[in-house]
């Protein structure tokens, strides 16, 4: 299993003004661009914890997702930018960030021009109500066509329970009644084989060893539970729901008729 690398951020290049989060293109002592996700913007670390949990996840079941890398901010990094806004941003994300690998020249994925492998979009929308995610809707598909591949990215909006935090247990339980809006749901047909698939790919294990990789500064500056109180809940809430998956399963397969 792979480990996330750590670089620190040398130059801000340009914001990528989509929505309130505010993330940029940014180049780092690797020599690399990423898309670079502030600690300090709209949901703050919660959001960063969502997109590594999700990020990793799907990496875990072969999907292609852009390298994950911590990106350290200097204190001093901020001082010479003229945008009030984004000074702001950067002086509160102060530490260490996430951010993404810039794929370079890559196309939003459009499902009226491109059509996937059916099986391949069960598994995407099975993975998306695991992990609760909200944001792979026709608006905004979060997929990428790169050299002729999909690529999944921004998972931040996953993990949606994390916000009121309290009755994580019975929320592990629920439906993700959101999928009905999924960009690849009428695409998806065959739902159930990826269930019995994507289950051999995640697993407890897995699920145990991506929780593992949140960084304690996050977690300590988020949470009144301790460091491995929130990591066995963030385990536990998906481990539950992986047990559960006929829950949402089933959801998604009743969402569909709805469609067809």
């Amino acid at each position: 299993m792979n480990h996330i690398r750590t670089v620190n951020v040398t130059r801000y290049v340009t914001p990528l003004r989509e929505g309130g989060s505010l993330p940029a293109i940014a180049e780092a002592d690797d020599g690399f661009l990423y898309v670079l996700k502030f600690r300090g913007a709209g949901q703050g670390i919660k959001a960063l914890i969502a997109e590594l949990i999700g990020g990793e996840l799907a990496r875990s079941a072969g999907f292609k997702v852009p390298e994950i890398v911590f990106a350290n901010l200097d204190e001093a990094f901020g001082r010479t930018e003229p945008d009030e806004e984004i000074q702001d941003l950067l002086k509160f994300s102060v530490g260490t960030n996430l951010a993404l690998h810039y794929l370079q020249g890559a196309i939003t994925y459009d499902p009226a021009v491109e059509k996937i492998n059916r099986l391949l979009a069960g598994k995407i929308v099975w993975l998306d109500c695991l992990l609760t995610n909200v944001d792979r809707s026709f608006r905004n598909t979060n997929m990428l066509m790169w050299h002729k591949e999909l690529w999944l990215i921004d998972h931040g909006a996953s993990l949606y329970f994390h916000h009121t935090w309290k009755g994580w247990k019975e929320h592990s339980l629920t439906p993700f009644v959101q999928v009905k809006d999924h960009v690849l749901l009428p695409q998806a047909d065959k739902i159930e084989e990826a269930d019995k698939l994507m289950k051999e790919l995640i697993t407890p294990e897995k699920i145990r060893w991506v929780v593992s990789l949140l960084p304690d500064e996050w977690l300590q500056s988020t949470f009144e539970e301790t460091v491995e109180e929130v990591k066995e809940i963030y385990a536990g809430y998906l481990i539950t729901r992986l047990e559960s998956s006929d829950i949402f399963v089933n959801e998604a397969i009743n969402a569909r008729k709805q469609l067809i």
